[in-house]
């Protein structure tokens, strides 16, 4: 799968183990119609391979970056707490927003997260309906509305 984006589109890297939701969150944006292209990632230890063009995506260019980072917390391989520790630990990732999409309500869980950076933490809806207007909203204020320092790099369109 290519992983240089085309001027002027966004990307969302998914890191979710679940197909169900996976392929719900890319219906979703298909729905709504957002200017992204979605990655889907399936475990922790293959995104930190992706995000740091490591392993399998040694090949990847790292100014490729994603627009937004949705993560599950419950991960096979390298769980997403971990992941967010060494994401927000680097100073080529830290700035990357981060929004952890779970299904813990555990405090415990959402307490660690915002220590450790996350920029957004949301529990799952368990109504359809619900999950895919979270997925929604939460895609179009990333994509949309917020401002980082990579985007204010960027010329112009």
């Amino acid at each position: 799968m290519n992983s240089v984006f085309p001027p002027g589109t966004a990307e969302i890297l998914l890191i979710e183990d679940n197909p169900d939701d996976a392929e719900f969150f890319v219906h979703t944006l298909e729905k709504a119609g957002l200017a992204a292209r979605c990655r889907i990632i399936p475990d922790g230890a293959e995104a930190l391979e992706f995000i740091f063009c490591t392993g399998r995506h040694a090949e990847r260019q790292s100014v490729s970056r994603p627009k937004v980072i949705v993560i599950d917390l419950m991960l096979p391989k390298v769980n997403g707490l971990e992941v967010l520790r060494r994401l927000k630990s680097d100073p080529l990732t830290r700035t990357i927003p981060v929004v952890v999409l779970s299904s813990s309500q555990e405090e415990r869980d959402l307490i660690e997260g915002y220590e450790l950076g996350v920029n957004s933490y949301i529990v799952k809806p368990m109504d359809f309906d619900e999950f895919g207007q979270s997925v929604r909203l939460l895609c179009q204020y990333w994509l949309q509305y917020n401002l980082t320092p990579e985007t204010l790099k960027k010329p112009p369109a």
